[in-house]
């Protein structure tokens, strides 16, 4: 049985932004921080992201719009949210070997804050987006 389209969206949504999070990660550690150092790395990355998330937003709106009420979208944000944060934290413990609150005590307090407001956008985008009415057809 399948889960839910609420369900199936926020998987969609949380795996495009997370994949790309991971690649512009793998970018940004080697080659970034060590040039301009942790904060500014992050906040170069943080556009990008931004960017990624709403178009990942839009595509699962259009795509789960004649299935899903906008509240709906709030669910599959907010399910995307646990997952990211879940997966975020995973990879904390297993690859930098530290607890969740080691991670979160290294994190900078201005990209982490930026970061922390973008978490918000990331969860909210889709019923953002989903509330504006109907866009232009695929």
């Amino acid at each position: 049985m399948l889960p839910p389209a609420h369900v199936r969206a926020a998987l969609a949504y949380f795996t495009a932004v997370f994949a790309a999070g991971f690649v512009l990660g793998a970018i940004r550690v080697p080659f970034l921080v060590p040039r301009f150092g942790e904060r500014l790395a992050e906040l170069a990355e943080m556009p990008v992201m931004l960017v990624v998330i709403v178009l990942a937003a839009r595509r699962i709106v259009r795509r789960h719009r004649a299935v899903l009420a906008p509240a709906r979208f709030a669910a599959a944000g907010a399910i995307a949210l646990a997952l990211l944060l879940f997966a975020e934290f995973l990879l904390a413990v297993v690859i930098a070997g530290r607890g969740v609150g080691a991670y979160l005590a290294s994190r900078d307090p201005v990209s982490g804050t930026v970061y922390l407001v973008m978490l918000g956008a990331f969860a909210a985008m889709p019923w953002l987006i989903a509330r504006r009415g109907p866009g232009p057809p695929r």
